[in-house]
């Protein structure tokens, strides 16, 4: 019997664990010729969120969880639960319910016919407002056209993952990850099904405009040189652009005598091209800041308790 584990990261999610556990439980029941587990991740919560996995793991034997010891991220989070897993195959879903769990059978018959990756794409995405919705749909169309990486576009990490898929991504161990362009990066034979994404089931979201944009940050330092060449290109146009201006001021004031007037416009020039420098070294910082942060070489993160035991010697 194939064996299926999901993997749910939480971070304060008390008020739905209970809902989302058993609406799972409702399903899988229906789902024969499969042994299922789940994997949870307490990625440092400050409620109640780990006293609802102890009592869990209490009731139900294939109800496992690995508490971190203090909040890394959700990115992190599910690399720790990855790295606590041996099964056939892994489903990925959020706490709040707006994966919904009714998708699984579908997943499981396309993991059946032979595809690696079986991915959730929203169709509609309700609780969000037209911003929010607006500038990912066009962050996405961006990090398209930045990398050569086919990066899906209005894909989660709701999916299910075949185990060569999870082998391959536990391979990846940089601390500043951006875990939609590793699904994308990996490749094998992807399948994605369209589903309407609800809003929270309870609770608040966890995820700001800083923090995503954070995160976007991340996939196109991640897996892309563009803004870098962009930057060497349009240094390139105003040092041209610059020498040619200078050449006309010089000719036209030995030729024609004139005086080198203009001093409004050479500030506006310098504290234009001042700007575009400061700019552009804030770039190069970006990427020399995750060579920095690669080259500490430390551990992802560090496991507090796993399954109610309290856990001494890290693994990795």
């Amino acid at each position: 019997m194939k064996t299926i584990t999901i993997l749910v990261p939480c971070y304060n999610e008390e008020a739905v664990l209970n809902q989302l556990y058993e609406r799972i439980q409702v399903v899988i029941k229906g789902i024969d010729n499969y042994d299922f587990k789940y994997v949870f991740v307490n990625d440092g919560s400050t409620d109640g969120t780990i006293d609802i996995l102890r009592k869990l793991h209490a009731i139900n034997p294939n109800v496992h969880y690995v508490d971190l010891s203090r909040n890394f991220g959700k990115e992190i989070a599910m690399i720790a639960g990855l790295d606590h897993i041996d099964s056939d195959a892994v489903v990925i879903m959020d706490a709040d319910l707006q994966d919904p769990p009714e998708l699984l059978p579908d997943m499981i018959e396309w993991w059946q016919r032979g595809y690696k990756d079986v991915c959730a794409k929203r169709r509609s995405r309700d609780g969000e407002s037209w911003f929010k919705k607006w500038s990912s749909r066009t962050y996405y169309r961006l990090l398209q056209r930045l990398t050569n990486v086919p990066i899906q576009i209005d894909v989660g990490d709701f999916r299910l993952l075949d185990r060569q898929c999870v082998e391959a991504l536990k391979l990846f161990r940089e601390s500043q990850r951006y875990t939609k362009g590793m699904f994308s990066w990996i490749g094998f034979d992807k399948k994605e099904i369209l589903f309407d994404r609800d809003a929270r089931a309870a609770g608040k979201t966890k995820w700001n405009y800083w923090k995503l944009f954070n995160l976007a940050i991340e996939g196109i330092t991640s897996f892309s040189m563009a803004p870098l060449r962009i930057a060497s290109f349009l240094g390139c146009v105003l040092s041209i652009a610059s020498i040619i201006y200078m050449i006309y001021v010089i000719i036209k004031t030995l030729i024609f005598g004139e005086e080198v007037r203009g001093y409004p416009s050479l500030v506006s020039i310098i504290l234009f091209i001042g700007g575009a420098q400061i700019f552009f070294l804030g770039i190069i910082g970006e990427y020399l800041g995750r060579i920095f942060n690669e080259t500490k070489n430390r551990p992802l993160y560090l496991v507090k308790e796993c399954d109610g035991e309290i856990v001494i010697k890290q693994k990795f």
